[in-house]
């Protein structure tokens, strides 16, 4: 998407271009270093307000925003095309930008965005699984959409949603496996019913310790006459000593 917003930035001394204590000074001057290529031109390091880079990374279209770049007396439509986090605080540490020509296709990818609430799932007690979130696409910079929405309302059991359904126009090429789903109902029939099975493995194992305890009670009722016999005896023939 092609926005009227303007990024000015500085170039920087070629010999600073690759230090690291050079980078540590422009972030601790409130800016960041960045990269410029592309266009056929040659590379230049400059410095860019990171609080611009950021208000276009959050933007509705993210990266794929096209704007201008104006790096002393040259001007030129630049994207964003990779840049980097401090891991702890979040904070931006470089940035590296591409010029761009508006009469040149480029490839991108895009988010999906799925909308409405399948028959699947309010007639048919399944739930939606996206298996695929972005598609990559090939199109002039100015018609780059911000997202691909896709309406998933008539989708029920048994039908998958592919690249080749998604709603797009002529103005763009889908450079993914058109083949390639992108959504379906799915069940959780087996995970719930493989809950009982397992209880049951529980409950057939229970009545083993029943049949333990019983046979051991028979052993002690039978053990129990003998040992009482044994007593009596002993005691009668001490007895007929002691006389």
């Amino acid at each position: 998407m092609a926005t009227q917003e303007l990024v000015e930035a500085q170039a920087r001394p070629a010999d600073e271009a690759r230090t690291k204590n050079a980078a540590r000074r422009v972030r601790r001057g409130g800016n960041i270093p960045a990269v410029v290529y592309g266009a056929k031109k040659d590379s230049v390091a400059v410095t860019v307000n990171p609080k611009q880079i950021s208000r276009i990374l959050h933007s509705e279209s993210g990266h794929n925003t096209v704007f201008d770049l104006k790096v002393g007396g040259d001007q030129s439509k630049a994207m964003i095309v990779d840049w980097q986090y401090e891991p702890i605080k979040g904070t931006l540490l470089h940035i590296d930008l591409k010029r761009i020509a508006m009469d040149k296709a480029l490839r991108v990818k895009v988010p999906v965005q799925l909308s409405g609430v399948p028959e699947g799932v309010k007639t048919q007690g399944g739930i939606l699984e996206q298996i695929v979130r972005e598609v990559e696409i090939e199109c002039l910079p100015a018609d780059i959409p911000d997202h691909i929405d896709v309406d998933v309302s008539p989708l029920v059991f048994g039908q998958v949603l592919r690249v080749s359904d998604l709603p797009h126009s002529g103005k763009l090429k889908f450079i993914t496996d058109e083949t390639q789903p992108v959504a379906h109902i799915t069940s959780v029939k087996e995970v719930v019913e493989a809950a009982p099975a397992e209880a049951g493995v529980e409950v057939a194992a229970a009545p083993a310790e029943p049949e333990v305890i019983k046979k051991g009670k028979q052993e002690t009722e039978e053990a129990a006459p003998e040992a009482a016999a044994k007593p009596e005896g002993g005691k009668k023939a001490e007895g007929k000593k002691k006389e």
